[in-house]
């Protein structure tokens, strides 16, 4: 049994922000490549991709914004919110992928297929809020998948390691007031999007679940 593994699909591709948008398939194609040159690739399991069910993505985002997005790609516009979030007329479909991406690798690591597992998808999502896209991301990918483990499987316990020059607000604000889920960020600050201080610790019952961890830039 192969102990990692791997999700990539071709169709993450599809999603367009636009001409000369920092986030374009071309990202997705370089880490892809650079993993197929890996001495372990022919070790991972590959994993296949299914749309998230729109009763997942709920359980994060409200309907009437999931309904917004769903139109505003139906009606080829070129943004969603917000000028930084570009979209085009797959857009919708393929953050369901993304999202569904995440709970398959999930799924498998569950059912003692893998042990572990790492997912390239695309649209990103943890600047996503419940009613807002932002920040290039539609929907918050990783609390998606936090929530469906703990209600599809019943976790207790998660912890999510958020790693970015950027803070992630949509996942701190998902869970910080639920004891439930550790959020940790590693960031540079003070920067895009401006939360992410080390003051910022979760609210209700929730306060010490969200560890902020503010860097200068130039940290590496």
């Amino acid at each position: 049994m192969s102990q990692t593994g791997y999700l990539y699909d071709s169709r993450y591709l599809l999603h367009s922000a636009g001409e000369g948008h920092p986030e374009r398939p071309a990202r997705l194609e370089a880490i892809h490549d650079r993993i197929k040159t890996l001495p372990c690739f022919p070790e991972l399991l590959p994993i296949a991709a299914a749309p998230a069910l729109i009763d997942w993505v709920r359980t994060i985002h409200d309907a009437e914004y999931i309904e917004r997005a769903r139109q505003a790609s139906s009606d080829r516009r070129r943004y969603l919110d917000s000028m930084d979030v570009g979209i085009c007329e797959d857009s919708f479909d393929i953050a369901l992928l993304a999202a569904g991406g995440a709970l398959a690798l999930a799924d498998d690591l569950m059912a003692g297929k893998i042990l572990n597992g790492f997912g390239v998808f695309r649209p990103p999502g943890h600047h996503a809020e419940k009613s807002q896209a932002m920040g290039f991301c539609l929907f918050n990918n990783i609390a998606i998948l936090a929530r469906y483990l703990k209600k599809h499987y019943g976790l207790e316990k998660i912890m999510i390691l958020d790693w970015d020059v950027h803070h992630g607000n949509g996942t701190q604000h998902a869970f910080e007031e639920d004891p439930s889920v550790l959020f940790v960020s590693l960031h540079q600050y003070p920067f895009y999007p401006g939360t992410g201080a080390y003051s910022e610790t979760g609210t209700g019952k929730g306060k010490g679940a969200t560890l902020n961890c503010p860097m200068p830039a130039g940290c590496g």
